[in-house]
């Protein structure tokens, strides 16, 4: 036989070396008709190729049945579900000009067509109804919470761009924007949100009517229906399942869809069974650009919200972080109006549970500090501090990938893996390599990533009240230290200042390191007043006695280009050390700028680093940027200060002393830490200040005797100056009772001052003494014009000024205590 031919010939090779047989091939049996078939394998059931392709897909569907008939899908069929999904999705996709929403169909437009759903809608605006048009007669498909896989493939097939890089991430590009674009984006302003929200300067909150609105959904919306498939995802926001939030996000890419598949929380075919109408809906037409000519639009792109609507709008841009930031801000807006703080931070949890906030801009190191092996973490960008403790907002994590490495953040490294959506990345055209040190596209590369890639993720993503509250600035002048201790008002500056620095080369044009303040550490997003988000922190934190610090992450020993950057492996020490507890009894040296507490060592962090004026060899140099710097925090806490904190405003002078370094009731020198601050706050709300004069007028100053304007004035210095006396009430807080401060502010800036020898703090040197000196009491200065024929008795102004240079003035109060006296270090000229 044929077999045994083969084995006796494979006995024996050329050579005459003895081999083992190979398994004989499978015998062919012939059959009475003649058909001859391979006995090695069952025939497949198949009788076509596309039954056999059929049969390589397994159709999932839930198993656990739902508790009880609650929710809109509960207790149907399966075809009735899908129906109810279909129609739910054409009401969301429904035109303002036309009384229904496209047909919709479920499945790729190269699929089987299946049944279709077309339904009515009512709409909050009268219009029109056109009863045929080209969108009403075409299906659309609906390609609905597509898997990773299934949104691989039609990326890859359908999306120039699209690629697998050699650890299964999905490369792609986002198109002309590579960022966000927070200037084009505008929230509609309505009788509700013309009180509620934050409008005017400094806030990002750009102003839209509903027409215009209306008119960039219905252009958002004829584009969506005028494709063959558009992509719906239904997920959640929000871990804590009582304050959970549901949103529907459709979209024309695949790369949209996986990329909110990552970040936002994905359903169980349970809750997906139990969905039904979503509290809050994104139209993602980011390849369509809006129409300039229409009102309010300044450029092709806008993004939209309507708060109203429960509605957001995308044009003009096919970046993916305007999803995830239109909802973060959808969620500072929703939150507090259930007494929940929303808060752009990282967050982690020790094996013993105690939990820290990571509040951050780019740069500065929160996804980092946050993602770290010996904790678990809960979040790294965005989270809710409710009366159940902290959760995550997302289901995923969106990390910076620039100049990425195993070694430095190894959990950041290992997720970019099969399912990571890698944004704008560069790599290598035949091994699929990423470069993560490569700009050619953008700096701003990305990863997205769902957060359980993240080996010591919690799941799910929610934890106790948080022990530690970090505020991390990369301070690129490097005059901040290390680490330092903050009091509550401390904290609630440095929250709503939200410092960082840009170096050079970050932006274009930026030369030198440039402060930027971002208030509540996410300017872009918020939606509220900056000091009703600080006022919630602030009642939290009392009331489960949460510690807060700023870490600074940037530079030491001199500022960008002269100086270094902190070593990552000291700011770990540091972090270290605040989780463990053992930083709470360190020692502590209060800073004259800025009454930072600094502790004087930690272990694993050189001792000479932790006081940065230490590591400056240009001692000068050092001082004079620590007060340029200074200054920089003064000018923007100005836009805050026509807002008070808590019932009888004392909080917000503890916060503006901060500020300056003039804690209340804090100890100077050295000591065992900060004392506690003096004022307990009972209930965080926030008021409108009021600027009434009564509040002045009880203190307010009697007239003083006109005196005559000679060529020199009776203190012996020039004429046009300030003549200083002590308060004629003895106050000592400024009391400001100025007039028009146009008429105030030339002379005292443009002329040298003096004081009277009785006036002269014991131990000073000289009668006259120019105004720099620092006397730590208040004083009233009246204003002597020119001429005495100048001077109208009935018109005279008169104002208390601060002579410590706390600039109070006018309607502002001196941030201190009734029993301590100014004790800030200023130079210079009398602020005005």
């Amino acid at each position: 036989m044929l077999s045994e031919s083969l084995g006796e010939d494979m006995a024996a090779n050329g050579n005459g070396v003895s081999t083992a047989p190979r398994s004989p091939l499978a015998r062919i049996q012939t059959h009475k008709n003649g058909i001859c078939h391979d006995d090695s394998g069952k025939p497949i059931k198949a009788q076509t190729i596309d039954e056999l392709h059929s049969l390589q897909k397994k159709r999932s569907a839930p198993t656990t049945p739902l508790d009880g008939a609650q929710g809109a899908f509960a207790t149907v069929s399966e075809d009735e579900r899908q129906r109810q999904q279909l129609q739910s999705i054409s009401a969301s996709l429904a035109s303002l000009t036309r009384g229904t929403g496209p047909k919709v169909v479920r499945g790729d437009p190269a699929g089987k067509v299946q049944p279709v759903a077309h339904v009515a809608h009512h709409h909050h605006v009268e219009a029109p109804t056109i009863s045929v048009s080209d969108s009403s007669l075409k299906f659309t498909h609906v390609l609905y919470n597509l898997s990773p896989a299934e949104l691989y493939e039609q990326a890859i097939k359908y999306e120039k761009g699209s690629f697998i890089t050699a650890t299964g991430a999905l490369a792609t590009l986002s198109g002309a924007k590579t960022g966000r674009s927070p200037r084009d984006k505008r929230v509609v302003i309505d009788d509700s949100t013309r009180e509620e929200l934050w409008w005017g300067k400094g806030s990002p909150n750009i102003e839209m009517d509903e027409h215009t609105f209306m008119v960039n959904r219905e252009r958002a919306v004829d584009y969506l229906n005028s494709l063959d498939k558009v992509f719906v995802n239904d997920q959640f926001l929000n871990w804590d399942p009582k304050n959970r939030i549901k949103v529907r996000i459709v979209s024309a890419r695949a790369y949209h869809s996986l990329f909110m598949h990552n970040m936002c929380i994905r359903p169980t075919p349970e809750e997906l069974e139990n969905f039904g109408t979503p509290d809050f809906t994104i139209y993602n037409a980011g390849q369509f650009p809006c129409n300039r000519y229409t009102h309010y639009m300044t450029s092709s792109t806008s993004i939209d919200l309507n708060l109203a609507r429960r509605e957001m709008v995308i044009l003009g841009t096919q970046y993916a972080g305007e999803m995830k930031k239109g909802l973060f801000s959808v969620m500072h807006y929703l939150m507090p109006k259930r007494q929940i703080l929303s808060i752009h931070s990282g967050c982690n949890m020790g094996k013993d549970g105690d939990v820290a906030l990571f509040f951050g801009l780019s740069g500065t190191g929160k996804t980092t500090l946050s993602t770290d092996h010996n904790r678990y973490l809960i979040g790294d960008d965005e989270h809710c501090w409710s009366d159940n403790g902290v959760s995550n907002i997302e289901g995923g994590c969106y990390a910076k990938c620039i100049d990425l490495s195993r070694e430095k953040e190894p959990d950041i490294w290992n997720a970019i893996k099969f399912g990571t959506v890698l944004e704008n990345i560069v790599f290598d055209e035949h091994t699929r390599e990423v470069d993560y040190s490569d700009k050619s596209v953008t700096e701003n590369t990305r990863a997205a990533y769902p957060i359980e890639y993240i080996p010591n993720a919690k799941i799910p993503c929610v934890g106790p009240h948080p022990k530690n509250v970090i505020l991390l600035a990369c301070d690129a002048f490097g005059v901040l230290p290390p680490v330092s201790k903050l009091s509550l008002a401390q904290t609630m500056y440095h929250f709503i200042s939200g410092y960082t620095a840009l170096v050079a080369g970050t932006e274009d044009g930026i030369k030198e390191p440039t402060a930027t303040f971002s208030a509540c550490f996410g300017a872009a997003f918020i939606m509220l007043h900056p000091t009703k988000y600080a006022a919630m922190l602030a009642e939290k934190m009392q009331k489960h006695g949460a510690t807060g610090w700023l870490v600074n992450t940037g530079w030491s020993g001199g500022s960008y280009g002269s100086g270094n950057r902190i070593k990552l492996p000291y700011t770990r020490k540091i972090i270290d050390a605040i989780h463990s507890g053992s930083l709470l009894n360190a020692t502590y040296q209060k800073t004259e700028v800025f009454g930072l507490e600094i502790p004087t060592e930690i272990e694993g962090v050189p001792s000479e680093i932790l006081r940065p004026e230490n590591t400056w060899t240009d001692k000068k140099a050092y001082k004079e940027t620590l007060l340029k710097l200074a200054g920089l925090f003064k000018k923007n806490f100005e836009t805050f200060t026509n807002y008070k904190i808590g019932k009888d405003n004392k909080l917000t002078e503890e916060i503006l002393a901060a500020g300056s370094g003039r804690s209340v009731g804090a100890s100077n020198g050295t000591g065992s830490g900060p004392k506690a601050v003096p004022y307990r706050m009972p209930v965080a709300t926030m008021e409108k200040k009021i600027s009434a004069p009564t509040s002045r007028s009880a203190h307010k100053a009697p007239p003083s005797k006109v005196h005559s304007s000679d060529s020199k004035n009776r203190n012996g210095g020039p004429k046009n100056v300030a003549r200083i006396k002590p308060c004629p009430k003895g106050l000592t807080k400024c009391i400001a009772t100025q007039g028009e401060k146009t008429k105030l502010a030339p002379p005292l800036k443009k002329q040298p001052y003096y004081q009277e020898q009785s006036l002269v703090k014991k131990g000073a040197q000289s009668p006259k003494v120019h105004i720099p000196q620092l006397l730590n009491w208040c004083q009233r200065v009246e204003m002597l014009l020119a001429r005495e024929s100048q001077l109208d008795p009935r018109k005279k102004k008169e104002i208390f000024i601060c002579r410590s240079h706390c600039g109070a003035r006018g309607d502002r109060i001196c941030p201190k205590s009734s029993n301590d006296a100014c004790s800030s270090m200023h130079h210079g000229e009398l602020p005005v």
